[in-house]
Formats: structure tokens, sequence, C-alpha cells
């Protein structure tokens, strides 16, 4: 765990190779330090503009780097889509490590302040080993109760995670199964 309060996380980040992917809520005022802290064929996720909307993008760096930015607008979404997040662990680590990383307020917090939800993201947690495909397991964003958006969403990284690395994913739809039939868990309460 990197503390920006106390370290540079940039730094930390490029002294272990880099990182593959950087999730970044801030926006504007972290793209360069992010961008920095991304190693070779790197992916920035943005998924929100805490740090401001506007900011100057060094091609260069990108080029250079062979790097690839998304722009994720998770508060245009309906309300009523399902999300969950998943831990695969490479097969030299622990689940523990994984799930040390996804069950914490200050990981969930961020997803569910961003998608305006206030369920608890549902989780799978696994060892495996590169190109292993896994389910997220989906529930509504504010109602955990209602059983059309209990589905999950079939994920598969071709190159990850490394025998050393932790893939983190995070899912989300924008509405419940199509032609669902299953009354709410509430009315067999």
């Amino acid at each position: 765990m990197i503390s920006y309060r106390e370290e540079d996380f940039v730094e930390v980040v490029k002294g272990l190779g880099g990182a593959d992917v950087v999730l970044d809520n801030m926006g504007a005022s972290y793209l360069d330090r992010n961008l920095s802290a991304l190693a070779p064929d790197g992916h920035l996720a943005v998924i929100g503009m805490q740090g401001g909307r506007t900011a100057e993008l060094d091609l260069g760096k990108m080029l250079v780097k062979r790097l690839r930015i998304s722009v994720l607008g998770l508060r245009g979404r309906p309300v009523d889509g399902p999300n969950g997040k998943a831990a695969i662990v490479g097969l030299d680590g622990e689940i523990e490590h994984g799930s040390a990383l996804i069950h914490t307020l200050k990981f969930g917090n961020h997803f569910r302040d961003a998608a305006q939800a206030s369920t608890l993201l549902p989780a799978v947690e696994k060892r495996a080993a590169s190109g292993t495909v896994f389910d997220i397991p989906l529930k509504h964003f504010t109602d955990a109760s209602i059983r059309s958006h209990h589905q999950t969403i079939e994920v598969r990284v071709s190159d990850a995670p490394h025998p050393n690395e932790i893939v983190i994913a995070l899912a989300g739809a924008a509405q419940g199964r199509p032609q669902q039939r299953l009354a709410s868990l509430r009315t067999e309460r």
C-alpha cells in the first residue's frame, strides 16, 4: 500500500516497473503524474474529475510509452444498473492480498461515490493463471433485494495476471437482465 501523503506514488510505482493500469478518480490534477506512473503499454482509466476537468496532455509521453486512456462516465449511467468487483491473484500470490485491496471502504467508496451507489459491491476473489476466465457478480446499485440485477459478467484478461501480479476489476451495467421474471427478495420475507 502506498500512502500518497507520505511518499511520492509515481516514484514508488516507477521503481517497481510502472503500473499496467491506473484507475484515476482525480482527473486533471493527476493526469501527468498518472501517465508518468504507467509502464510501457499502460492504460489510464479515468472515472472521476475531483481534481478538475481540463489539463494539458503530453502526447509525446503517450507515444513513446504506447499509452492508452479511457474516460468512463460513471455518473451518466442510470442509477438502477448493477455493479461488482473482482481481484484475480497470480499463481505466486495469495488470495488474501487481492481481498485486502478490494474489501476496503477506501477502494469501494471511490466507485460507489462515482456511480452514486449505496449498496456494498459484490465481489469475487480467485487465484489463477494469465488468461483465466472469471465471473464478476453484479447487484443493484441501491437495493440488493432486486433480483433482476443479480447477474454476472464474464471477464478474461489474456495476458494477466502474471504469477506475481493482481488484476483488479470493476464491472457495471446500465440495467438488469432483460425479460427478468423474478420478484424482489422482499416478497419472500
